[in-house]
């Protein structure tokens, strides 16, 4: 057996701990602290995340019935529920979120050669947003209804991975149009939305600075036809038409041409119409491009499963936030884990047996494999063969 580092050391090993200390730095996350650092409250939540803790008395129980392990696991401070509350509560969830951002800038060029299954080279992004509902009488500062709380996690994601590029956490009652303004468009980059995300004169925007987008139109948008091209129907296709808009606002808002692509889906027995400020791609690639958006969807559904998103460790606005980032790290961290040791399992996979293996002293690579691979038998010529 092997006798070294423990899994969830392993796992640290792949952080970049120096650029953390930096982040730290930055906002002054160990100011007059003398123990349980901000990197003891990040190896922390991140061990919660990990495996699945409940709340704060959950994470205190599991590391104290394993208080001669924590110096192996990075932990130099004393575990204790207050005093992670109180960190969660006044250190800076900016530290976090920074350094979610250095995970994502080592992720993508890992997966920057992913097939997307269309032959199209630029990056394509897909925006959209999820809500987190909360409990008014515990979260009164996450405005959302009279009688409700919530925040909405906005997130651009790079559908070559599936790794979150953008994220950004806000009250429930910001509308999804708004993240439009926070965005720093990529010049030849697709931005695939749904209708939420339908706003003229921000899309105008997002097109002078030469970036592409893939939207759904709503159903009162006018518009007048210019001409239309010829489509293979037996593709799914119906139309293909360069337009112009002819709403009061819109034809201010966006005063140029745009296509319409409209598209049968056989399996869901549904029509869809798309828009879109790119005139070269097929038809057919816009349609499939907007199918790709659903990632993101699954994106958020993974994570509100298997992360701990849904319920929090503490009720201020910072402890929320921190620890949606730490969440948001921890996904990454095991995205560039995957890549990195070519590992064939699914991240959903690669969480399960992370959460009850993280105390023992397997190699990720032999913990990580395949069922169905085999190991080949080493032959150890100093045994005596008793039966010779």
């Amino acid at each position: 057996m092997h006798t070294g580092k423990l899994v969830f050391s392993q796992l640290m090993d792949h952080l970049p701990i120096d650029r953390f200390h930096r982040c730290v730095k930055r906002y002054n996350g160990n100011h007059k602290i003398k123990s349980f650092t901000c990197l003891d409250q990040y190896l922390c939540m991140t061990f919660a995340q990990l495996t699945h803790r409940e709340g704060l008395r959950g994470i205190e129980a599991c590391l104290r019935a394993q208080q001669k392990k924590l110096y192996h696991m990075g932990i130099r401070g004393g575990i204790s529920r207050n005093t992670l509350a109180n960190a969660n509560k006044v250190r800076d969830w900016r530290i976090y979120a920074d350094f979610a951002h250095i995970l994502i800038n080592i992720a993508r060029p890992l997966y920057a050669e992913e097939d997307l299954g269309i032959d199209l080279e630029n990056t394509v992004y897909a925006l959209d947003s999820t809500t987190i509902s909360l409990c008014m009488s515990v979260f009164p500062w996450a405005l959302f209804r009279s009688t409700k709380s919530a925040v909405k996690l906005h997130t651009l994601m790079d559908l070559r991975g599936n790794i979150p590029v953008f994220a950004y956490i806000s009250e429930g009652k910001l509308h999804d149009v708004n993240v439009l303004d926070l965005l720093a468009s990529e010049p030849g980059a697709f931005y695939v939305m749904d209708k939420g995300y339908l706003d003229f004169e921000r899309l105008f925007i997002l097109n002078q600075t030469d970036a592409y987008f893939v939207i759904r139109p709503k159903k009162n948008t006018k518009y007048q036809r210019r001409y239309s091209r010829p489509v293979d129907k037996a593709t799914g296709l119906r139309c293909d038409q360069i337009i112009i808009l002819t709403g009061v606002n819109t034809r201010v808002d966006y005063p140029q041409a745009l296509r319409r692509v409209k598209y049968y889906d056989k399996e869901t027995k549904r029509t869809f119409t798309f828009l879109t400020n790119n005139f070269i791609i097929p038809a057919l690639t816009v349609a499939k491009l907007y199918r790709y958006r659903w990632q993101i969807e699954l994106f958020f559904k993974w994570i509100k499963q298997h992360l701990r998103i849904k319920s929090f460790f503490g009720t201020s606005e910072n402890a929320v936030k921190t620890q949606i980032w730490i969440a948001v790290s921890v996904y990454v961290l095991v995205a560039i884990i995957k890549k990195r040791l070519k590992i064939e399992l699914d991240l959903y996979t690669i969480l399960q047996i992370l959460s009850v293996t993280l105390f023992e002293k397997t190699e990720l690579n032999q913990l990580l494999r395949k069922p169905d691979c085999k190991i080949e038998n080493i032959i150890n010529n100093k045994q005596l063969n008793l039966f010779n």
